[in-house]
């Protein structure tokens, strides 16, 4: 191996033999130290020794980069822990691993809940619910979204701003500074003003605070205390059942009779739909054209439960005679020209008022799927017919392994609903006549 003491001059005029890709040049006065000649013309200083009998070799740089001085301080370096017993690249290795390990552990204590809250709402948008064994809904995930929002946007509709979300403060906050003080001080802070919202944001914030836990990137940063200490538990909200918010059977005449003068005939049979139904206010305002089977009297609803396939309902006579009166403009059922996407926006304005024409006390969009469960139960109907077509979760192990209920027994009941709560409504409605202005429908 042919030595030559390196100088500046001399490592740049260094070629790389013919026919070769690469020549290696050794310098003499420094053991171990070579540059490395490329048939392209790229030049390296690398260092070469034994260890354990074998050969080592480690590339230190670029000549460009490296001046001969510090290169040949580096290849002693690298000399002295091969005496040493120690491989350079084994040495180099740790001590790269170290590195990103602080950098890790500097990234995890830095990390704050909005950071964390990002990376928690893209695992619930892929991964799939080990409760429903269905991915996530679009409900679920906006309410999520919703809840951490800053607020401060204009209104879609209307003037104003949106108002922030109950989690919203904790954001900025690092996940470290999650603590049982922090939680509980937030939590009473929030529930002064809306506590039904603390309390769901806190359920929300309790799942996320245990998703943390498992994640490598977060484990360890938030105190294993900071969602069930007493300190928190003491000021959380207890969630109740909201107290009336139901149509009562002697109130049935006035709101049918104020719900069907609504000019709108979108609005004013979107509302009986919801009553008559039970449906989710959202799910029935989604309702399209091709999933309302005129002919064999069904409805396709796109459940909140049952997020890929729904479920399937009913159509009722009566309603069938209220959709089948409805204007086609596009594919929704319950349209509308003024709505960016084409269907019904806010039936609550219309609600509002026929409610004060008929002088009943407040009743909410949800409060009428609540009716219908209420005054299902003055049929003596099956509680686990009305929570099938409600789209309720089957509650008990019979309900939930062993209850197939066909559509036609669906339809059985249905009708019988719907029939008693138009007899206490006052309204003269014929099936019969109704089933035969149907089949123009479907042919």
């Amino acid at each position: 191996m042919k030595k030559a003491n390196f100088t500046a001059e001399r490592v740049v005029s260094f070629q790389c033999e013919d026919g070769k890709q690469q020549t290696i040049h050794w310098d003499a006065k420094t053991p171990g130290l070579g540059l490395r000649v490329t048939a392209a013309g790229a030049r390296a200083y690398i260092f070469e020794s034994r260890l354990f009998g074998k050969t080592v070799r480690v590339t230190i740089g670029d000549a460009k980069a490296w001046a001969l001085g510090k290169a040949r301080t580096e290849a002693a370096r690298l000399k002295t822990l091969i005496d040493d017993g120690k491989d350079p690249r084994e040495v180099k290795a740790e001590q790269q691993s170290a590195h990103e390990a602080r950098q890790f552990e500097a990234r995890r204590q830095s990390a704050t809940v909005g950071e964390a809250w990002a990376d928690y709402l893209e695992y619930l948008k892929t991964a799939i619910s080990p409760k429903t064994k269905q991915p996530r809904s679009t409900r679920y995930l906006a309410d999520h979204i919703a809840l951490a929002a800053p607020g401060g946007e204009p209104l879609k509709r209307g003037k104003g701003k949106t108002v922030r979300g109950p989690l919203a403060p904790l954001m900025p906050l690092k996940l470290s500074s999650l603590t049982a003080k922090t939680v509980s001080a937030w939590l009473e802070d929030e529930a002064r003003d809306r506590p039904t919202n603390a309390a769901h944001a806190y359920r929300l914030l309790k799942a996320f605070i245990r998703w943390c836990g498992g994640q490598d990137e977060y484990a360890g940063t938030i105190a294993p205390d900071a969602y069930d200490s007493p300190k928190v538990t003491a000021v959380l909200p207890q969630s109740k059942a909201k107290q009336g918010d139901c149509l009562q059977r002697e109130q049935l005449p006035a709101w049918f009779d104020a719900v069907r003068k609504i000019q709108n005939p979108v609005i004013s049979a979107y509302l009986q739909a919801l009553l008559l139904t039970g449906a989710r206010r959202e799910e029935m305002a989604a309702l399209k054209w091709d999933e309302a089977d005129f002919q064999w009297r069904s409805l396709h609803i796109s459940d909140k439960v049952e997020t890929e396939t729904g479920r399937v309902i009913p159509m009722t006579p009566y309603l069938a005679s209220l959709l089948a009166a409805l204007p086609r403009r596009n594919e929704w059922v319950f349209s509308s020209p003024a709505a960016a996407d084409g269907k019904i926006a806010e039936p609550r304005i219309a609600h509002n008022k026929a409610l004060s024409v008929a002088g009943l006390p407040h009743v909410t969009l949800h409060g009428l799927r609540r009716s219908f469960g209420t005054l299902s139960e003055w049929c003596e109907v099956p509680v686990g017919v009305v929570a099938q077509i409600m789209g309720h979760t089957a509650s008990a192990i019979a309900e939930k392994h062993y209850r197939r209920r066909p559509l036609d027994l669906l339809r059985s009941w249905h009708d019988r609903i719907e029939a008693w709560i138009l007899k206490e409504a006052g309204i003269d409605f014929k099936p019969e006549q109704a089933k035969r202005g149907l089949h123009a429908v479907t042919q």
